[in-house]
């Protein structure tokens, strides 16, 4: 048994056909896809469905569970560890990462990124993970509040006590990590290794933009999230909202977005969407899902796409990306950009002529 964890194990890791990439520029290994616990796991799933989502997803080369204090009040975290316990599933074969900021109570000091939070929130989490320890813990936002190097220091001692072994950043502006990066290599403390980030056909100037200078200067990498856009990109919105769908199950949260889906510009997504299938169908022969999964997946800054499910088959259809992936053709890249039309604008080169793709940018 191993000292990392109490219970015994039932389930040796075989990755299958999971590929396999560092996250940002540490020596942490990642599987392509992940699974995250966001709306699902412990809110509107609960007890044996978690076990069978989480046991699918293991079994099918995923290794690494995302989830938050915030997710459910804190209960995504304990269904995920016990579960994780329930199934015995080996400590070091898993990357386990969770989130701080939003707090679980309304104290002065119960949200934020002060000191006392991200300590104290931590203990918490694990806690209720039933763990000794995260792989990565995340800054779930920027807290505007707090001093960078208060939350950088913060970090760095959470890591030195062994409770994580790396942090990272959610949602954070590239000037937040940029800044971030600064105070720890002045103080020689320990900088954030990722970003979770939206990432999908539809969102993509921070990640492809805004960050694209975080990539090469830090080796950042991210951890992607609602990359079929909330469901958008599965074509389950194409004509209203089915009943028992994210936008349904979440009417409140979805508002906005269900709103949107009215608008010319959102009727306009659904045209791309519409047309995104027949691409996909006619000329990959996928899904609309997997076409979408892939083509964030493809991205070479991507270090794992987290996947949301609220049953085991989603994870097995999902998983189907992988064998999209080496149909990513420069051509059919190309085909997707000119149904989407939304590739961020380049840096302006103010007349010069373009640089050397070989050479050095």
């Amino acid at each position: 048994m191993s000292v990392l964890q109490s219970w015994p194990v039932q389930r040796e890791f075989d990755p299958k056909n999971m590929p396999f990439r560092r996250l940002g520029g540490s020596g942490l290994r990642v599987p392509l896809f992940s699974l995250g616990g966001w709306l699902t796991l412990g809110g509107t799933v609960v007890g044996d469905p978690v076990k069978e989502i989480i046991k699918t997803a293991f079994e099918n080369g995923i290794n690494m569970f995302d989830t938050a204090e915030a997710y459910a009040a804190g209960k995504s975290e304990e269904e995920m560890g016990r579960v994780i316990q329930e199934l015995g599933l080996r400590r070091t074969d898993l990357v386990i990462t969770t989130k701080l900021f939003w707090g679980l109570r309304k104290g002065p000091n119960d949200g934020g990124l002060s000191r006392k939070h991200i300590v104290e929130g931590t203990q918490e989490s694990l806690a209720r993970l039933g763990l000794t320890y995260v792989d990565v813990i995340f800054a779930h936002r920027h807290d505007h509040n707090v001093p960078v190097e208060e939350i950088v220091r913060a970090f760095n001692y959470v890591i030195e006590k062994g409770w994580a072994l790396y942090w990272g950043t959610s949602e954070w502006s590239a000037r937040e990590i940029e800044e971030a990066h600064h105070v720890a290599n002045k103080l020689n403390l320990i900088a954030p290794i990722a970003e979770q980030c939206k990432h999908n056909m539809f969102d993509r100037e921070r990640p492809e933009k805004e960050y694209h200078g975080l990539y090469k200067k830090y080796g950042l990498g991210t951890t992607t999230f609602s990359s079929l856009a909330s469901g958008l990109l599965t074509g389950k919105y194409n004509d209203g909202i089915p009943e028992d769908s994210r936008f349904s199950n979440h009417s409140e949260f979805f508002k906005d977005t269900i709103e949107g889906l009215k608008s010319p510009a959102g009727q306009e997504k659904i045209r791309k969407v519409k047309e995104l299938t027949t691409l996909a169908e006619q000329e990959l022969q996928t899904t609309i899902s997997a076409l979408a999964l892939a083509w964030v997946a493809k991205n070479p800054n991507t270090s794992t796409v987290i996947l949301g499910a609220s049953r085991p088959e989603q994870i097995v259809e999902n998983l189907k990306a992988l064998e999209v992936l080496p149909k990513l053709t420069p051509e059919i890249m190309e085909k997707i950009e000119k149904i989407l039309g939304s590739a961020p604008e380049a840096l302006p080169s103010y007349g010069r002529p373009m640089l050397d793709r070989f050479g050095r940018i």
